[in-house]
């Protein structure tokens, strides 16, 4: 990997430190957090390739193999770079071709051999960033919670894929944990998902509490929304505290990374009612203080 690939990654990995939650903290061992931020990398890149946060024939098109004039539509462009990227998905998992030309591709390959990973997941990362291209609203929460199928739970199942851990019980609370952290995360992200004219709160659950999209686009949130962004958060709390017996079946250092996620769901939900609900001027986000409250409440609830 040449030097600039290499810086051009980091930049990519730097993310992590935004999440809400720990991504591969130092606790765990060199191996789980080379893996974790190599699976962390992959979905950050799939996802701002789906945002359209990448610059239109920078060094991610570049390694990707698209021509340099790549660019000139952006919802198509997506598409284009979407199905680039799974060719190049193709290369980590295919023993006899050459290897990925992207950096963050090329750090996946230990991770897939080492681990014994399956396509599956990482291709459902991509779907879910088509999705976003294709569909801009949602009717009712079975269709939310379809996206989310899509584009969170493979992350819970890959992080228990690394640890050797996965069961059937603990895929299905780790799906719980990361439908509520997508869903937090949309909490947060209203005003910012909408300049990408994407709305991520069911059109149903907008009729009840009577929203309209006009009221999202205001600078700050009237009672109608904030009591929308109540409900909404209210049956996070409750998704994320369905999955929670996934930290007390883990012991050591895992269930402490799992309380980390679970401990910063919590912590995003209480900073959106301490800014009482309105989450239109930007995100509310919890302090590390705050975080690390919730991580300790977690372990002592499931101890």
């Amino acid at each position: 990997m040449t030097a600039e690939a290499d810086a051009h990654a980091r930049a990519v990995l730097a993310k992590a430190a935004r999440e809400n939650f720990p991504v591969a903290p130092r606790f765990l061992p060199r191996e789980w957090r080379e893996d974790l931020m190599a699976v962390y990398g992959y979905a950050r890149l799939v996802d701002d390739i789906g945002d359209g946060d990448l610059v239109p024939g920078g060094p991610d098109a570049a390694y990707l193999g698209l021509e340099p004039d790549w660019g000139s539509d952006q919802g198509a462009d997506r598409l284009v770079m979407l199905d680039a990227l799974e060719a190049g998905l193709g290369r980590v998992f295919d023993r006899r071709g050459p290897a990925p030309v992207h950096p963050l591709l090329r750090a996946l390959v230990p991770t897939v051999r080492r681990r014994g990973l399956t396509p599956e997941p990482f291709l459902a990362l991509i779907e879910a960033n088509r999705q976003d291209q294709k569909v801009r609203r949602y009717d009712d929460r079975g269709e939310l919670l379809g996206y989310c199928e899509l584009s969170a739970n493979p992350v819970g199942r890959l992080v228990l894929a690394i640890t050797g851990t996965a069961t059937p019980e603990r895929i299905r609370h780790s799906d719980d944990v990361c439908t509520a952290l997508q869903i937090i995360e949309h909490l947060q992200d209203v005003a910012e998902d909408l300049t990408r004219d994407r709305i991520y709160l069911p059109a149903q659950d907008m009729a009840r509490f009577h929203v309209s999209e006009a009221d999202l686009a205001a600078p700050t949130a009237n009672a109608s929304v904030r009591a929308l962004l109540a409900y909404e958060a209210e049956r996070a709390r409750l998704l994320l505290m369905a999955g929670e017996p996934l930290v007390a079946s883990v012991h050591g250092r895992l269930r402490l990374l799992l309380a980390g996620f679970t401990g910063g769901g919590r912590a995003a939900l209480r900073a959106i009612g301490r800014a009482g609900y309105d989450v239109l001027p930007g995100p509310p986000r919890a302090t590390k203080r705050g975080q690390l409250r919730e991580v300790v409440a977690t372990l002592r609830r499931e101890g």
